[in-house]
């Protein structure tokens, strides 16, 4: 899923010094790599606080560097080529509470490449989609539960496995001995416009996300609560050799 919020609230907390904000703004509006003496002058920053400010942004992974002779020269007394900063190809939004829009997108974007390439129906497509995310999220972190172990201790065991990988996207998962219940969605403005078609993906996406760390012992379902996110994670029911749960 790419950096952390914490990551990316670091990032865009770099930007909150006025001075470095100038040097910023100013860099990403030139169609060309600009010097440090260039961003200085044109911002009003002091030469050495801008080649501070400058190397902190590429720190920060908000701007990248190059090298290059300025006057075109080449050979022996050319000089030595210039550091140059441009604008990063990193991408930062962070939003409280934390959403991830763009995890819907992902799932989205992949259902339509499955529908125009085999024509399989739209929800059908969204379905295969969202588990296959999941499970492409959580197969990383799979690990096998320890045997010898209480009914109660595996379910334990694989709910905070669950909550452990919802935890960095945005769901704030609380965990007990019997469900992990989501306090927050990631998808939230598309849930209130489109309720039944994400709160589907969602439930399919976190399924993927049992699936891919293999937990037997958990399933999701379900559950609206006022404030919470609609999936819950509970305690698989009791099921019998052909599949089909216990009456």
């Amino acid at each position: 899923m790419g950096e952390s919020w914490s990551e990316q609230v670091a990032g865009i907390g770099a930007l909150a010094e006025p001075a470095r904000q100038a040097l910023y703004r100013y860099v990403v509006a030139q169609p060309e790599a600009v010097g440090r003496e260039e961003a200085a002058r044109a911002t009003g920053v002091a030469l050495h606080s801008a080649k501070f400010h400058l190397d902190r942004l590429v720190e920060e992974g908000l701007l990248e560097v190059e090298f290059r002779r300025l006057t075109g020269r080449q050979g022996p007394g050319a000089g030595r080529p210039a550091k140059l900063y441009r604008r990063s190809r990193r991408e930062l939004a962070v939003s409280l509470p934390e959403r991830h829009y763009e995890l819907a997108g992902e799932v989205m974007a992949s259902a339509m490449d499955e529908v125009l390439r085999d024509q399989t129906p739209l929800p059908e497509a969204i379905r295969s989609a969202a588990r296959s995310r999941g499970r492409d999220l959580a197969e990383p972190r799979k690990s096998r539960t320890r045997g010898g172990v209480s009914t109660r201790s595996r379910v334990a065991a694989e709910l905070q496995k669950t909550a452990n990988v919802l935890e960095p996207l945005g769901y704030e998962p609380r965990v007990d001995h019997q469900e992990v219940c989501l306090a927050n969605c990631p998808f939230d403005k598309l849930a209130a416009e489109h309720t039944e078609l994400i709160c589907g993906m969602n439930l399919d996406f976190i399924d993927g996300v049992v699936e891919g760390l293999g937990c037997r012992n958990v399933e999701p379902s379900l559950s609206p609560h006022e404030g919470f996110c609609c999936v819950r994670v509970r305690a698989a029911k009791e099921r019998n050799e052909t599949g089909g749960a216990r009456v």
